[in-house]
């Protein structure tokens, strides 16, 4: 998949997100995204409709970014395929939708290590307690978007959508 996402990329398929722009009418309504792609070492995220890359956000990760998360408070972001499964409307950051880690792997790899997988792993914007907006990498592990990137994810991302995240 990650080659696939590149390869696009390198023969300029990529839709510019500005071109995504203007009201969401019903005559206008953008089709919901079927897959979401994560490239952590571009702090990229790609929205797919019908294996075509149609937006792109700037991403921030967690205080640890490099390497796959392996335990509670190693404050990495999760790699692998995952389900964005349920919201929180009422999150510190503006909004969030919680990522399916730990998966079924996870879980055992955690286990034969004598580890806690960790947890409540999010997409989410900007902390709404914080004037300040954030960039960089700052989260214990989440995704962090711009607030105005959460409204098109809330708006176009249906839960069930798969996730995939590489390093």
């Amino acid at each position: 998949m990650r080659m696939f996402v590149l390869g696009l990329l390198a023969a300029g398929l990529m839709i510019d997100s500005a071109a995504f722009a203007g009201t969401n009418t019903a005559q206008t309504a953008k089709p919901l995204v079927d897959l979401v792609v994560v490239i952590k070492s571009e702090r990229l995220m790609y929205l797919y409709v019908d294996g075509i890359p149609v937006q792109t956000f700037h991403i921030g990760l967690g205080d640890n970014p490099v390497g796959d998360k392996r335990q509670s408070g190693d404050e990495r972001t999760p790699e692998g395929a995952y389900i964005l499964d349920w919201r929180n409307p009422d999150s510190l950051y503006d909004r969030s939708i919680h990522i399916s880690y730990p998966n079924a792997q996870d879980r055992t790899r955690a286990r034969a290590h004598g580890v806690d997988p960790g947890g409540n792993i999010m997409i989410h914007a900007q902390p709404v307690y914080d004037f300040d907006k954030r960039t960089g990498d700052w989260t214990n592990g989440c995704i962090a978007i711009s607030d105005a990137a959460m409204d098109v994810l809330w708006r176009r991302v249906p839960m069930g959508t798969p996730i995939h995240i590489y390093p």
